[in-house]
């Protein structure tokens, strides 16, 4: 899995919890990463992106139970791993998290959608750098018929 990873010429690796099998989860998963046109259309689709529950004064929010359910299973592994590293980001990330009164799993929940744009951005990054920008998978502009 590792050199199928490296052969798509993908940086998801250099993320902390980010092993060959996880990253060949998210590339298989999601797809070209320009069809999300924000990080938040890709939390949607990972089923990162919070649900707001109201009920009389309390607002909270909660994970949502639609979305790629293996891509959210896949940050939630990233987002283990990197609680469990000491001198992590994402571990800084959590305990600020708990240090303002949310709850642990409310904090993986923060941790989790923090992630998703993440790796979405490193994606998009690696799509770049191939030379399909947003929006293009590959060619170049003479590909293109302009009327």
């Amino acid at each position: 899995m590792a050199e199928l990873v490296a052969a798509c010429d993908s940086h998801l690796m250099t993320i902390g919890g980010v092993g060959p099998v996880v990253a060949a989860r998210l590339l298989g998963r999601s797809g070209v990463a320009s069809r999300f046109a924000s990080p938040a259309a890709f939390a949607s689709y990972c089923g990162t992106a919070p649900i707001e529950i109201s009920s009389a004064d309390k607002t909270r929010h909660r994970l949502s139970r639609h979305g790629n359910r293996q891509l959210n299973n896949a940050l939630h592994t990233i987002a283990l791993t990197q609680v469990r590293m000491p001198a992590s980001r994402g571990r800084a990330y959590h305990d600020r998290k708990i240090a303002q009164g949310k709850t642990h799993a409310e904090a993986m929940r923060c941790l989790r959608r923090r992630l998703t744009d993440h790796v979405w951005r490193t994606m998009i990054a690696d799509q770049r750098a191939r030379g399909g920008g947003p929006g293009r998978t590959s060619g170049s502009d003479s590909d293109i018929q302009r009327d």
